[in-house]
């Protein structure tokens, strides 16, 4: 929201005291220009550079833009820097705690704007993906008839967090992952900076690296560990951050997975993809990261679950059963014990012999039900139970398998105009071997043409 008396006092206080703010507030870019990385948004002419003022405005003036990409690529540095450089009103708003209520206010504050002052409002909604649909929706009147400029933020692909016609009603700019040598940008400025460290510390190559490594392309990532290590290295009185001393200071690095952005489907179908691909130590390696991250384990066991029908099937019949038994373990014990019982399921579907009949099986099966190959359910199966039941032939001509040799009788159950389809085709590995000889046998033998 715009700045109250104690917002006010806090920037006041941060003037006076800037290491009371965290370094990677501190180093902000104040202009477009300082931007790293991003180039793609910052040429001339882009939706950014008219927001803050460049190239006019007119009937072609500035879009609400969305901007999507993963953590510390500068989201709200964008934001931030927009909030600075132009003349508009500014206001900002974190969907984590504003709602509907807050939102109708900026609207009519920007209104009263408009209509007494010609001034224009920016609203920056950060997190907009935690809005709920009711709570997006009160966004578009104010947005279709530019009552403001919004300019949301998500790290959650918008084509499934943010409603179509906010999409459609606004600009959505993609920013990429930063690289190393942006990330390394970052780190020498923040070092000789007067906003940042003022050169009270060296960074050795070795050291410099390893925060590349930790950040993974996080600029505030890479910040933050900068900073730990330089306040390990002045406490110890030393003048360069050492490789030692910011490992200690860092601990370890951090995973690069967020639990409510597309990383978490990425790494979860990386587990699937290698558990698939009967790659035991992949599949271990992206578990690993999952369990690291805080992920729920019963998201974990279920996606295990999912695969031990989707690729393992009657190759193996207890995958199922294991990928079952490790979801009920895991409800009733949870981390950290929970670990062993997931890697146990993974090195066992991991190593399990493949096939995916079961998966094409009953895709062939949906596919004919859409295409309408249905037909109508043959007399002598349908429910002969009710009166009246008899006279219509229904369930007249059964035969009942237990009544025969094998238990199978040669009659026909799939529908007139399916017959002769088949749905499941059995692989040679593993026990499916075994159903691929007796699913043949059966075959025949429903037919009739099963040699005595």
């Amino acid at each position: 929201m715009e700045p109250d008396l104690f917002t006010a006092a806090a920037e006041e206080r941060r003037e006076r005291d800037p290491s009371s703010t965290p370094l990677a507030v501190r180093m902000r870019p104040r202009t477009l220009d300082e931007v790293v990385g991003q180039q793609h948004l910052l040429r001339p002419g882009s939706p950014l550079r008219r927001l803050v003022g460049e190239g006019g405005g007119g009937p072609a003036g500035s879009s609400s833009v969305i901007l999507w990409g993963p953590p510390g690529t500068g989201k709200t540095t964008l934001a931030y820097v927009v909030s600075k450089a132009t003349n508009k009103r500014f206001v900002e708003l974190s969907a984590i705690t504003a709602g509907v209520k807050e939102v109708r206010a900026v609207i009519e504050g920007a209104k009263r704007q408009s209509g007494a002052y010609e001034r224009e409002t920016v609203l920056f909604l950060d997190e907009i993906h935690r809005f709920s649909k009711a709570q997006q929706d009160s966004l578009l009147p104010a947005v279709e008839n530019r009552w403001v400029t919004l300019i949301a933020a998500t790290t959650e692909n918008p084509y499934f967090s943010v409603i179509s016609p906010l999409l459609s009603r606004s600009l959505l700019l993609t920013l990429e992952p930063l690289t190393d040598e942006d990330v390394r940008g970052v780190l020498r400025r923040a070092l000789t900076d007067e906003r940042g460290l003022a050169g009270a510390v060296t960074l050795p190559e070795d050291a410099e690296a390893h925060l590349l490594r930790i950040a993974g392309g996080d600029a505030r990532r890479a910040l933050t560990a900068l900073e730990a290590g330089a306040g390990a290295a002045l406490a110890k009185g030393e003048d360069a951050i050492t490789l030692a001393t910011l490992e200690q200071a860092v601990d370890r690095a951090a995973v690069t997975y967020d639990r409510d952005g597309d990383q978490h489907y990425d790494v979860a179908s990386a587990l699937i993809k290698s558990i698939r691909g009967s790659d035991v130590d992949a599949a271990l390696h992206y578990l690993a990261r999952m369990i690291e991250a805080g992920e729920d384990p019963r998201f974990i066991a279920r996606r295990l679950m999912i695969s031990a029908s989707e690729d393992i099937g009657l190759a193996d019949p207890t995958a199922l059963p294991t990928a079952v038994a490790a979801a009920q373990a895991v409800a009733m014990i949870g981390f950290p014990e929970a670990s062993l019982i997931l890697s146990h399921a993974t090195i066992a579907l991991a190593l399990a012999p493949k096939s995916n009949a079961a998966t094409t099986a009953i895709g062939a099966a949906l596919a004919d039900v859409r295409a309408g190959k249905a037909g109508a359910v043959p007399r002598h199966l349908r429910d002969g139970h009710y009166k009246g039941a008899a006279k219509l032939g229904h369930a007249q001509g059964y035969v009942y398998p237990h009544d025969v040799p094998g238990a199978i009788a040669a009659q026909q159950y799939i529908p007139d105009e399916l017959l002769g389809r088949r749905y499941y085709e059995p692989t040679r590995y593993g026990a499916e071997a075994r159903y691929a000889d007796v699913v043949e046998r059966v075959r025949q033998r429903l037919s009739g043409t099963a040699e005595e």
